[in-house]
């Protein structure tokens, strides 16, 4: 028998998850200025299960946030800096071998900065394509093999990925099946004026704020069954799947733009991410239902690193967000009938 929660219960634990969300965020706050919806996204991931990647040029507090981040939860935390060198095995670990005092020798599992909760993948891109799939059965089993032997990763297990354009010299593209495994693509910009004037108060006149923890796994590994038992209506969860279906070229719900610009569609874990990513921003509504606004507010990260765009988008300039926004606005809420 499945227990359903009452709707007192799911108002209570809502509002403790909202209390919880705001500390986080507020600890964050005493060393990152502005990109709310950056830090949002980041905590979106943390209270779904799920990796982020942070998108944008050098200097733009990505590694910072991850760090204040990891500051603020009571979790283990890594940081591995990846470079055109770096090997798969310095990442997972290897097997080495070790001599016994009685002069016997066996082979010992020395684990790498992967066996970690947080794990900040830095300049993600900046590796080869072989070190960068190192990462795969971590971040989709939360396990590595070595030798044949299966290693579990401590719950939760997050990795927080930064990567520079690609335009940018010396970067290597993400596999695809590596690209799909992270749950948001979260695009940094620069900062205002304002929040360039505060930065520079806090940084250049002896200020060191830094985050304090509020909060530890147990308690998050509670938010995020939470987040799953938000209800979701039959027709916005029809709407949720034909958005994902309206990125396959070609296919009985594809948009003009998708068919002009795009060469392979959303996987299944698009349609997932919109989601659960809408759970979220229900809950901070004081919703315990996902609207179509939730899933429309969320699109955008979900899916931008789900498509992938042909010569003709990439002959004209055209980025995978101009063509999710024609699809979003192609569209419609509800459809009369299913096609078959």
């Amino acid at each position: 028998m499945t227990f359903v929660p009452s709707a007192e219960s799911m108002e209570a634990r809502a509002e403790e998850f909202r209390a919880a969300y705001e500390r986080v965020k507020s600890e964050i706050a005493k060393v990152i200025v502005g990109h709310d919806e950056i830090v949002h996204g980041v905590l979106t991931c943390l209270f779904i299960g799920g990796h982020a990647l942070l998108e944008g040029v050098p200097g733009l507090g990505k590694t910072l946030l991850v760090r204040t981040l990891a500051d603020a939860v009571d979790l283990d935390f890594n940081r591995i800096q990846f470079t055109p060198d770096l090997m798969p095995a310095d990442i997972i670990g290897t097997n080495m071998c070790m001599e016994l005092p009685d002069g016997r020798r066996i082979f010992e599992f020395q684990a790498g900065p992967i066996f970690s909760q947080i794990v900040l993948a830095d300049e993600i891109n900046r590796a080869t394509p072989k070190t960068q799939s190192a990462l795969l059965e971590a971040m989709q089993e939360h396990s590595v093999t070595v030798g044949g032997t299966i290693h579990r990763l401590k719950e939760p297990f997050f990795v927080m990925a930064t990567q520079n354009p690609i335009e940018q010299e010396g970067t290597y593209p993400l596999p695809e099946a590596q690209l799909d495994r992270f749950l948001l693509k979260l695009i940094v910009g620069y900062s205002t004026r304002d929040e360039l004037s505060t930065i520079l108060d806090r940084t250049t006149r002896g200020e060191r704020p830094r985050a304090a923890k509020v909060m530890d796994g147990e308690t998050l590994l509670r938010f995020q069954a939470l987040v799953r038992d938000v209800i979701v209506a039959p027709h916005v969860q029809d709407y949720a799947i034909r958005l994902a279906l309206a990125t396959h070229p070609k296919g009985p719900y594809a948009a003009e733009a998708t068919n002009q610009y795009v060469r392979w569609g959303s996987s299944p874990r698009g349609v997932q991410t919109l989601v659960l990513a809408a759970k979220v921003r229900s809950l901070l509504d004081g919703r315990y239902n996902v609207s179509f606004e939730d899933l429309r507010r969320v699109y955008l990260p979900s899916l931008r690193h789900r498509i992938l765009l042909n010569f003709e988008a990439q002959a004209e300039g055209i980025d995978p967000d101009e063509v999710l926004l024609k699809v979003l606005d192609a569209v419609p809420e509800k459809v009369e009938t299913r096609a078959a």
